[in-house]
């Protein structure tokens, strides 16, 4: 009989990237999506595209309806549940803090709570973060200690140790994924990267002068979102509940990837690259780097994009929708 999976936050970069994994190796896969009146669901077309849909069925819900989502995992039973769903956007954060933690926060409690109910034989991966860490000094192990500096931040902490009592408390096969930065062409454009490689498309095109960022020297470690949805998967293949670390154990700087970004298309990125104050959060992390040896040792887990190739890619398939290159 075939595994079967619930994603919740399947039409994200990753929620996409890890259905697609999971169908292509026979999984039933279920999704919970948010109701929304413009199309939320364009990164499954990949899965259209493979002719994977038929062992993929979408369900319509939201974190914050416990009694919905105990019901639903009561209903389907998944054998691993992925908590991917999450308000993703720090910046923001600042602004709808409160949003952000009942989503981030209690929308993880709840889910956990709807798995003990329902299926408490189930494997649960919650997607932690990085910016757990905030200014804690890097490289960042599972052992670092936590020191969130935003709303985002420590809405994920909150999450991450629920997950952990619940291990703790009910015997739940329980892990965290402690993913630092992790980007593709399906990012949101609200993401600093995107916004650089849509820029970078814009400005070719004539469409676009110049681009306003926030810190340029903000120091992150930057990876490819398929192979992160791998590490979701090998997390779960574990037969011990652990949390790990997951990163390429480099950073650069907003700067070099813009320098990157801009040379792809033979543009100087100093003579467009703006910073601005307006961009700058009220509080910002240290330098986000990860160290990831035991993912490596445990789950066999190594990056193979490396960060020239991914900003690469970004700028070619921004490059493609905007019509610059066939």
């Amino acid at each position: 009989m075939s595994a079967t999976a619930l994603i919740t936050g399947i039409a994200g970069q990753d929620g996409s990237f890890l259905a697609e994994l999971l169908l292509a190796k026979g999984y039933e896969v279920h999704g919970l999506v948010r109701r929304s009146s413009t199309d939320n669901l364009s990164r499954l077309s990949g899965v259209r595209a493979r002719n994977l849909e038929s062992n993929l069925t979408l369900h319509y819900g939201d974190l914050n309806d416990p009694l919905g989502l105990a019901w639903l995992v009561r209903d389907i039973r998944p054998s691993e549940v992925y908590h991917l769903a999450a308000q993703t956007d720090v910046g923001l954060s600042f602004v709808i803090p409160e949003e952000t933690t009942a989503t981030n926060a209690v929308g993880t409690l709840r889910m956990l709570e709807a798995v003990r109910l329902g299926a408490p034989d189930a494997r649960f991966y919650n997607a932690s973060s990085a910016e757990v860490f905030g200014r804690s000094l890097g490289p960042q192990s599972e052992t670092t200690p936590f020191s969130p500096c935003s709303p985002y931040g420590y809405s994920k902490a909150f999450a991450y140790w629920a997950t952990v009592n619940y291990r703790n408390a009910y015997g739940l096969h329980a892990s965290n994924g402690i993913f630092f930065n992790h980007e593709s062409e399906r990012r949101g454009s609200n993401f600093v990267t995107q916004k650089i490689a849509l820029a970078v498309a814009g400005i070719e095109q004539g469409k676009q002068e110049t681009l306003q960022l926030g810190d340029l020297t903000s120091v992150r470690d930057w990876g490819y979102a398929p192979e992160y949805a791998e590490a979701m998967w090998l997390i779960l293949q574990e037969p011990r509940p652990e949390d790990y670390v997951v990163a390429t154990g480099e950073g650069h700087t907003v700067a070099e990837f813009c320098q990157l970004a801009f040379s792809e298309v033979g543009l100087d990125w100093s003579e467009y690259v703006e910073s601005s104050s307006q961009y700058f959060r009220p509080e910002e992390p240290g330098s986000l780097v990860g160290d990831s040896r035991k993912a490596h040792k445990n789950l066999g887990w190594l990056p193979r994009t490396t960060f020239p190739q991914l900003v690469s890619l970004m700028v070619r398939a921004a490059r493609e929708r905007s019509g610059q290159i066939g």
